[in-house]
């Protein structure tokens, strides 16, 4: 019983996934059919070659024809050549075509279905199997599609044409001892196929953990390098890269093993043939030109027992290929619009936490615990507190990158639930703590958030974030080509950057989660100053472990192991003489002693 549900399961996971790429290949019908058809001719136009060989061999051999006649049946040979080679252009043109059209939409709806995702998907899946998901995998569905789907057809129709014109023309009792040997093939490559299958999922989830090695060693490489870990890295690379290569070559020795034996059964059929029709012919049974076209005939047979070893290769990791791909289609966001959401265009500014407490997928314990907070828009917040509190998780639910319960936070007096999430973020201005540009000009960077890249507000962006100066300084100013995240800049242009970014969103609501921290206290106090005069009326969260950064905020927030603490005003809490007073005096005498020091 268990044997026969889990037969059953099986069945329906290759429905499922023949389901999947079906809602792809219908877009493409006509190609797929105008390519059968065609091979189907070509397939047909193959079978008078022997036929024609035959006839002329006979005719020579009997002095019943001529050198016209032989000049004839070439002609004939010549344009069934023409049509052959014709036809294999447009059966390329049609499904490969197709192919390539349904990998393009498959990658384009794989990437736009990724980018729907939670957040919290990302914490949990790995950028290098991922990768391996748009590469290889797909490679393997359209390899699935395309060349196997034209192997597969060659194998069956071919194979029936061919052994039907052998037992018609030719002789059945020959046909017959030559074919038994090849029925061998379809059964061994049933099993084979399942084999491979196995082996070509474990291969591509050794693929995906050497993929996401090189990618983060690379990511890391200023680390590595900082740490001498460069030998360490290459041992690690190794054993990862080993692994993939012993995957591999599990699927090259099986390949190894049904090759030679597939030549062994068509060498064997050969063998039969020259055997029992070299006694044919002999005995007058068949004549010498039927004799010579069967010969051409098992040649012509070794193409789709071949063809059939490798559609069943290519169909097991397609197969393979679509389950990983479908395993991100079958990913849903848990943070999504729902059909209740209002209609919401502008924000004002307004937030309120409402006994806010938040649990992070996989955790026991909450990040943060029953906050309750009124912000009113024109307000400056900020949040303190160590590291861990959750300071960053508070404004990444203000972002609404996690799921919240309802009646917990509200912007403008509406559940954050019931905003359309692109009018929530298309209000919100955010500097996330590790600052990410992207590979492009400053200028592109500094316009991300927005539809256009006007000059004028650019610089004026920049001038605010203190950042204009240094851009111009370099050699081709907004145009100048930022490294993979950044990297060619110094971390605190990359911090002014994003600021910069951020700024030219003019957004109601601007977050600054940690994002002052590379720059100099002098620097921080001018954008600070910039932004008040810039943001009169809207509303702007500082997160900060200086206290000189938020000690001039309308309302400061003391985070303390993800509770509210303490809030108020910097002299309110300086009064209170809590968490936030010994934070601040600790701070000012290390500063006092860094001061003492630089002195020295």
């Amino acid at each position: 019983m268990s044997a026969e549900c889990q037969q059953k399961g099986a069945v329906k996971k290759y429905m499922e996934q023949f389901q999947f790429i079906w809602q792809y290949i219908k877009r493409h019908k006509w190609q797929y059919i105008c390519g059968i058809i065609t091979l189907f001719i070509l397939d047909f136009a193959n079978l008078y070659i022997p036929k024609v060989t035959g006839i002329i061999t006979d005719g020579l051999a009997a002095h019943t024809m001529d050198m016209h006649g032989v000049w004839k049946n070439i002609v004939i040979i010549l344009s069934i050549g023409l049509t052959l080679t014709v036809g294999r252009f447009l059966w390329r043109y049609f499904i490969f075509g197709a192919s390539r059209a349904i990998e393009h939409e498959v990658r384009d709806n794989l990437f736009a279905h990724l980018e729907t995702l939670d957040v919290e998907y990302y914490n949990e899946h790995k950028t290098g199997d991922l990768m391996t998901r748009f590469t290889s995998d797909l490679n393997a569905v359209r390899m699935a599609i395309g060349p196997a789907v034209i192997a597969a057809f060659d194998a069956i129709v071919m194979t029936v044409m061919v052994i039907g014109q052998m037992m018609i023309y030719v002789n059945f009792k020959l046909t017959l001892a030559a074919v038994i040997p090849m029925a061998l093939i379809a059964v061994g490559e049933l099993y084979f196929g399942k084999i491979m299958q196995k082996r070509y999922l474990e291969r591509q989830d050794a693929l995906s953990e050497l993929t996401d090695f090189v990618q983060e060693s690379f990511s890391g490489v200023r680390v590595v390098k900082a740490f001498v870990r460069e030998r360490a890295q290459i041992r690690e690379f190794t054993k990862a890269n080993a692994k993939t290569k012993q995957k591999n070559l599990r699927i090259a020795k099986l390949e190894a093993i049904v090759m030679p034996l597939l030549d062994v059964v068509i060498g064997v059929s050969s063998l039969i043939t020259l055997l029992y029709g070299g006694y044919l012919a002999l005995t007058g049974e068949i004549t010498i030109g039927r004799f010579v076209a069967f010969n051409q005939y098992i040649t012509m047979l070794v193409w789709p027992m071949i063809a059939c070893g490798e559609a069943i290769n290519m169909f097991a990791q397609g197969s393979a290929g679509i389950r990983r791909i479908r395993e991100v289609f079958e990913e849903k966001p848990e943070i999504a619009d729902k059909e209740d959401v209002e209609d919401i265009d502008r924000i004002r500014g307004d937030i309120c936490f409402k006994h806010l407490t938040f649990i992070h997928r996989g955790h026991s314990e909450p990040t943060l615990k029953d906050i309750s907070l009124e912000i009113k828009a024109g307000t400056t917040l900020a949040v303190v507190g160590r590291t861990g509190n959750g300071k960053s998780t508070l404004v990444n639910l203000l972002l609404h990158l996690y799921q919240t319960k309802p009646g917990m936070i509200f912007i403008d007096g509406t559940d954050i639930n019931s905003i359309p999430l692109k009018a929530l973020r298309e209000n919100i201005a955010y500097v996330p703590q590790d600052n990410f540009l992207f590979s492009d000009t400053l200028k592109s960077n500094i316009a991300f958030g927005t539809d256009d890249e006007e000059m004028e507000e650019i610089v004026r962006a920049t001038k605010t974030a203190c950042i204009h100066d240094n851009i111009i300084a370099f050699p081709d100013g907004y145009d100048t080509i930022v490294g993979e995240r950044g990297v060619t800049l110094s971390g605190g242009q990359k911090q002014r950057s994003s600021i910069a970014r951020a700024i030219k969103k003019d957004a109601p609501i601007l977050i600054l989660d940690d994002s002052l921290s590379a720059v100099d206290t002098d620097t921080e106090e001018k954008i600070l100053r910039n932004l008040k005069e810039n943001r009169s009326g809207k509303t702007t969260i500082l997160i900060a472990h200086r206290i000189s950064t938020i000690q001039n905020a309308d309302l400061i927030l003391v985070l303390e192991d993800g509770e509210a603490k303490e809030c108020g005003n910097h002299q309110e809490l300086m009064e209170l003489g809590g968490i936030y007073k010994d934070m601040f005096e600790k701070q000012q005498l290390e500063a006092a002693k860094n001061l003492a020091i630089s002195g020295l």
